[in-house]
């Protein structure tokens, strides 16, 4: 008897330490890779450690933090899978570097993030992800993977992060909704193949604001089934551009609407404000907008082009309600405005106080217009070929 009241009283005693526990590891807990088995020298493969980790945040209750602290960190393949139990936030404070192309499993995506709702990154200023792309460069036409992939995520964050050197795309937004990106530095020289910042596709209310994209192909590409796109306070260059498109690619269906980019500034690019369809497909892009936009020697300013590939084939990709207002900067090319639309025309196009001058000295700028309908208001330069 004696011993069993012994007992109670011992148990007694350790039941709040207990629930304490419990509670550091399912309420507001901190889950360290470290304490997974994550060595961070940069050779060892801690994947798993990062899977284990993730998995264990991800069935706490409440709010948890994933730290990767200010370590490096190979990881051969990443897959963070929803749905969660609590909401969580990563905190990156360093490094993430990929397998070289010998080293890789395969696969569309190095980092994978799916089904997961409320999730917040934050790089903290110093946390980057390194993707190892010169390895691939020289295979164009390699498989090669995207960094980061977001794939039906909702309420999401990701911010202060250092993207470098993807293989292909640096990061894709899929089936996504109301995801903001702020201050995200995303670099790879302008010699790498296809290597967009962000490619968006199927989401909505999306806003990438206050970054910096150097890129080999566009800093950002809104594709099909986007709406409510949001660039604001964005410095594109290198690269191809803001880009609106390609759609229509395969025969396909593609609507874009109600895109909005603001405050940004394009240095040395291929493209500034760009929308581009591809002859054999269907569908619109409408209700777009592109204001307050710096060019510096930037080649294709302001640019439709609705025979992206070259074809003889026409598109029924319909373009219509489109505002460029505010552009200033010097235009690389002697064409600044170049307007090539379909044989359906482009509608309700509105050109509205810009002045885009040569980057060359003693040159002018002129326009180019194809089956493009629209109003001109006070732009350098003159654009007599938009018709009404």
């Amino acid at each position: 008897m004696q011993g069993f009241v012994t007992f109670v009283l011992i148990l007694a005693f350790l039941s709040p330490c207990l629930c304490t526990m419990l509670n550091v590891r399912t309420t507001n807990g901190i889950y360290n890779v470290m304490q997974y088995g994550a060595r961070g020298d940069g050779k060892s493969d801690d994947s798993k450690a990062f899977f284990s980790a993730w998995s264990s945040a991800c069935k706490a209750v409440g709010t948890s933090t994933l730290v990767i602290p200010g370590k490096i960190f190979m990881a051969s393949k990443i897959h963070f899978s929803g749905p969660c139990s609590a909401k969580i936030l990563i905190q990156l404070k360093g490094k993430i570097v990929a397998p070289s192309k010998a080293a890789w499993r395969g696969g569309s995506e190095w980092i994978n993030v799916e089904y997961v709702n409320g999730l917040t990154i934050d790089g903290n200023g110093e946390g980057s992800v390194l993707g190892d792309g010169p390895t691939w460069w020289q295979c164009p036409r390699c498989s090669r993977p995207t960094m980061l992939h977001f794939h039906s995520c909702n309420d999401l964050n990701v911010r202060n992060l250092r993207i470098l050197n993807s293989p292909r795309s640096h990061v894709s937004v899929n089936m996504c909704n109301h995801a903001t990106f702020s201050y995200i530095s995303i670099s790879s020289p302008a010699t790498s193949p296809n290597t967009d910042g962000f490619d968006i596709s199927h989401s909505n209310n999306i806003l990438i604001q206050d970054s910096n994209i150097k890129s080999g192909d566009d800093c950002i590409a809104v594709n099909g089934g986007s709406t409510f796109i949001n660039a604001t306070r964005v410095t594109c260059g290198p690269g191809h551009g803001i880009s609106v498109g390609s759609l229509g690619g395969n025969g396909a269906n593609d609507q874009v609407s109600d895109v909005h980019v603001r405050n940004c500034t394009f240095i040395g690019t291929q493209n500034g404000a760009r929308i581009k369809t591809v002859p054999g497909g269907s569908g619109y892009a409408r209700k777009i907008t592109f204001e307050h936009i710096v060019l510096v020697n930037v080649m294709n300013p302001i640019i439709i082009d609705q025979a992206y590939t070259l074809s003889t084939l026409d598109t029924a990709v319909s373009v219509r309600d489109v505002t460029y207002r505010g552009f200033t900067g010097t235009s690389y090319s002697d064409i600044a405005i170049d307007l090539k639309c379909s044989s359906s025309g482009c509608f309700k196009i509105l050109l509205d106080q810009n002045n885009i001058v040569s980057a060359q000295p003693g040159k002018k700028t002129s326009s180019f217009c194809r089956n493009a309908h629209g109003i001109v208001r006070n732009t350098i330069p003159i654009v007599p070929c938009l018709s009404n």
